[in-house]
């Protein structure tokens, strides 16, 4: 691993320094009031929430491209399939946990299997929220829409990330799943930082195992990288944005060329982003492979740096699966 490798990536900076930490709901809302004023086909709904999930600035310059639902995500998510069928593209904002969970039917049989280009925008992803408790921290709404046909999921790294996701969602056609936090994360990527939907990008290059993440996991995949190198354990780092339709691809090639396999999110292990790489290294290059998340736990109340670590969910966590899938790989 390198800096040159980094600059060549346009990662930020800061990255092993004083990194700048920013809520990925930030990147959400900015997406919004771009999209407000570039595209009059964006319309905006939100579930009785707007300031928490940043749909407030969109709805201060465009209050008449703003519904209010009021805390009703089921029928949310019937109007947002509504205007879709006269050519808007609405925007649905609420907690992650409240739309794929209270409204999972509705996102089913009136959204995904119309095909209708309805965005949802699932915020307080994650155990990170903190003190919200296990009834407001999202850990199952990765694997609950990733199983549906038609489904795009995407889990930002980054507040950066989230405004291209966003700006991304608007400009492609079909149901979209965008999952994103509440606190402040590390900031990894920059302006110029490659994103596109459907493709992985490779931030750290290393021939010795692949650490695959999403969200605020992959500054701790990248962290993890660099003090894996100092034991002289050269790592490949790959941000796995979109959950579905994953990145085949870059998938088999990492098997083939690391032989190893580590991945990390926040969210259950059951049917989230590391099952979904598992799924497609089973089939087509079986290597050792670990997963990093949550293990079949409900979320708790704590501060969000507490939770990490509660939940093992930081770069020492990830540097002890790497060497033990290492192990398993001689």
């Amino acid at each position: 691993m390198s800096s040159k490798d980094n600059k060549e990536m346009y990662l930020s900076e800061k990255l092993y320094g004083d990194v700048d930490q920013v809520p990925t709901r930030n990147g959400y809302g900015h997406g919004l009031v771009e999209l407000g004023e570039t595209n009059k086909d964006v319309v905006v709904l939100t579930a009785d929430i707007s300031d928490s999930v940043r749909t407030q600035w969109f709805a201060d310059k465009y209050p008449d491209r703003f519904i209010e639902v009021g805390i009703s995500e089921q029928d949310m998510m019937g109007i947002a399939a509504g205007l879709a069928t006269v050519g808007k593209i609405p925007f649905v904002s609420t907690y992650g946990v409240f739309c794929t969970g209270r409204a999972w039917d509705q996102i089913r049989t009136t959204v995904a299997y119309g095909d209708f280009n309805v965005k949802i925008g699932g915020a307080h992803g994650g155990i990170s929220v903190g003190a919200d408790g296990a009834t407001h921290q999202a850990l199952e709404e990765i694997t609950l829409t990733r199983v549906l046909p038609n489904m795009t999921v995407i889990v930002p790294a980054d507040s950066e990330e989230t405004k291209k996701a966003t700006l991304a969602a608007a400009a492609t056609d079909g149901p979209f799943m965008l999952r994103f936090g509440r606190e402040k994360v590390p900031v990894v990527t920059t302006e110029k930082t490659p994103f596109k939907v459907g493709r992985a990008e490779t931030y750290v290059f290393g021939d010795d195992i692949s650490i695959i993440a999403c969200g605020p996991m992959v500054y701790e995949a990248i962290i993890a990288a660099k003090e894996l190198d100092k034991k002289g354990i050269s790592v490949r780092v790959i941000n796995m944005h979109t959950v579905k339709p994953i990145d085949k691809e870059t998938i088999i090639k990492a098997a083939k060329e690391t032989g190893a396999i580590v991945t990390a999110e926040e969210h259950q292990v059951a049917g989230g982003m590391g099952s979904a790489v598992a799924e497609v290294v089973v089939e087509n290059c079986p290597v050792p492979i670990k997963l990093v998340g949550v293990r079949d736990r409900f979320g708790e109340s704590g501060e969000p740096e507490e939770l990490m670590v509660e939940f093992n969910l930081k770069s020492t966590d990830i540097i002890k699966a790497a060497e033990q899938v290492l192990e398993m790989k001689k």
